[in-house]
């Protein structure tokens, strides 16, 4: 896989029209236009630039790789404005492990212009982080993660997963031009090295060879090395015997040392005929090296690889003629072995990620890669140990105090099952104490001070018997202090409860009225809850049959003159009827009756 730093889409470049997929994966950082400071960087047009303002760390994590061997490749840049620092220094980290430090002047060298390593990626991701030093802000072009052989650059039994090789050199020699595997033809299992050209290794003291002739036994598992890599070569002269090449190195570290050799010079067509001696820095590491004899035929690639302490600043290889013709050397291949760092442990940096989002911590912190690794660029305000019987690191202190810090504390705090330490105080946490605090058994310092908590102390802090200092003070927590807390205050425990008006229960505290268990404070809120349930039933009865009542008596009051008037002549007829008793006379005689 190919990234291209900041690009929006995916892009191929010619000549070999590789495909560079679009800017993905990053933890932050902007996009611009780039400058690209060597011919042999990438023709890419934009990359990803990291200012100081949104952290000192910042990483690139890639997800769903294989497991396997792979050659990881960063091509630096140059910002397309003109205010930018031209060449800015930062430090790179793979995997937790510092890989690579840039030096002043890297813009003029173009083997400087790139960060490589063989690395073995397991976990199914791999993490890339920038850390600046305060020159300059990291720019990134591109990322490529190029798998190789699981065997490749395999040096002895210390070689494995636990082993980083860094390129720090890579020659072809006795030819001017630079090239990659890609340019070679060579095998996509080689990871598409770069080889930096080398005519000569002094004024006057070689000259160049090559052949067209093809080469055997080159591009074999598991390095896969181009066959025209072999097809050029410097030899040494007789004004100048020995042919000698030197670098500049980090003092006292290991280095892998692979010289390449390949019998084309016309003249040798015999075992015998060229016999040499290796040295490094003056020890003699292979003696009579003969090349026909030891690859069985000319036109044969041979590999010799040893790996050496170096104490100074310089390796020197040297190459001293013993009989015969003088030395010959194809190519040459020198690593920095780095010895892979362990990670913090997963479930703590899951927690320590889960606090960054619930706390919302400010781009500043750069809260990204590994906790504790690289050492020299630890996340701020976490303290790391190294558990050697698990080989893992893992947080025992974590000091945000004063941070500016907003949100809650997660449950997931309390995986952090080393923390020793605590400090939250003089922030604006709000939310109550998660009980799950009260797993961490080996806390012996607990300040949540000076923030927005509230409810009550969970029981479950009484657990903490490692507890010598606890803080709880400017909140606005409320209920009674846990028993068992304030029975540590006898042994000389140093708690702060002070400032939060709601709590109770020791001296210093006012006196809690009577404990209810928390089965009575449930009964007393269903009874409170059922109790408003039936004044509202009731209120609503009431008022219906209020407005019942009301709508008749408006009925009533309209239907009044008519029934009143049917009313006064009731009355009379009753009255008339009265009257006329005894005085009765027959229907006939009185006519019909108009009454209905």
């Amino acid at each position: 896989m190919r990234i291209s730093c900041g690009a929006r889409q995916n892009v191929r470049t010619a000549p070999t029209y590789a495909l560079w997929y679009k800017d993905f994966g990053y933890t932050g950082g902007i996009p611009a236009n780039a400058t690209t400071p060597s011919f042999i960087t990438p023709p890419l047009k934009t990359l990803r630039y990291f200012p100081l303002s949104e952290g000192p760390e910042n990483c690139y994590g890639i997800n769903r790789v294989p497991k396997g061997h792979y050659t990881l490749r960063i091509f630096f840049g140059l910002i397309k404005q003109p205010d930018f620092d031209n060449e800015p220094l930062f430090e790179i980290s793979v995997e937790g492990t510092l890989i690579h430090s840039l030096k002043s002047g890297w813009t003029s060298h173009d083997d400087q212009v790139f960060a490589e390593a063989l690395v073995f990626l397991l976990d199914g991701t791999v993490s890339i982080c920038f850390h600046s030093t305060g020159h300059g802000d990291p720019a990134i072009i591109s990322i490529e993660i190029l798998q190789v052989d699981d065997k490749a650059y395999y040096s002895g039994p210390e070689w494995g997963e636990g082993v980083i090789l860094k390129t720090t050199s890579r020659l072809t020699c006795g030819t001017s031009k630079p090239r990659f595997d890609e340019d070679y033809s060579g095998d996509h299992w080689g990871g598409d090295r770069y080889w930096e050209p080398i005519r000569t290794f002094g004024q006057n003291a070689d000259e160049p060879r090559s052949t067209e002739n093809s080469i055997k036994q080159a591009s074999d598992a598991p390095n896969f090395y181009p066959e025209a890599l072999y097809q050029s070569a410097v030899v040494s002269t007789d004004s100048q015997p020995d042919l000698a090449y030197t670098i500049d190195v980090d003092p006292n570290k290991n280095y892998s040392i692979w010289l390449h050799f390949a019998e084309i010079d016309a003249l040798v067509t015999d075992a015998g005929q060229r016999v040499f001696d290796v040295l490094l820095n003056g020890d003699t590491i292979f003696k009579e090296i003969d090349i026909l004899k030891m690859s069985g035929d000319r036109y044969t690639a041979l590999v010799l690889n040893t790996t050496v302490a170096v104490s100074g600043r310089t390796l020197t290889i040297t190459l001293h003629p013993k009989e015969g013709h003088r030395a010959i050397i194809n190519a040459i291949e020198i690593f920095q072995v780095i010895a892979a760092e362990s990670k913090t442990s997963s479930a703590e940096v899951r927690a320590l990620q889960a606090l960054k989002r619930s706390l919302g911590l400010p781009n500043r912190f750069a809260w990204n890669g590994d906790p504790c690794v690289p050492k020299e660029h630890p996340w701020s305000g976490a303290d790391c140990q190294f558990d050697k019987s698990g080989s893992k690191w893992f947080i025992d202190g974590l000091d945000l105090a004063n941070q500016g810090l907003k949100g809650f504390l997660p449950d997931d705090i309390s995986k952090l099952i080393h923390l020793q330490s605590l400090n939250l105080s003089g922030n604006t946490i709000h939310g109550v104490i998660p009980s799950s605090l009260g797993t961490i058994t080996s806390l012996e310092l607990l300040d949540l001070s000076y923030n927005f908590l509230n409810g009550s102390i969970p029981e479950s802090l009484g657990n903490l018997t490692a507890l010598r200092r606890l803080n709880l003070n400017g909140n606005s927590l409320s209920g009674r202090v846990p028993g068992a807390l304030g029975g540590r205050l006898l042994n000389g425990a140093s708690f702060n409860f002070t400032d939060n008006a709601g709590l109770c229960g020791i001296p210093g505290l006012p006196t809690c009225g009577p404990h209810l268990s928390a089965g009575a404070k449930v009964g007393i809120a269903f009874g409170v809850s059922l109790s408003f349930l039936l004044l509202v039933i009731c209120s609503v009865c009431y008022w219906k049959r209020r407005q019942n009542i009301l709508r008749a008596q408006q009925i009533a009051a309209r239907g009044a003159p008519y029934a009143k008037a049917r009313t006064q002549f009731s009355h009379d007829i009753q009255m008339s009827r009265h009257h006329n008793h005894g005085h009765t006379r027959t229907a006939a005689e009185n006519g019909p009756s108009l009454l209905s």
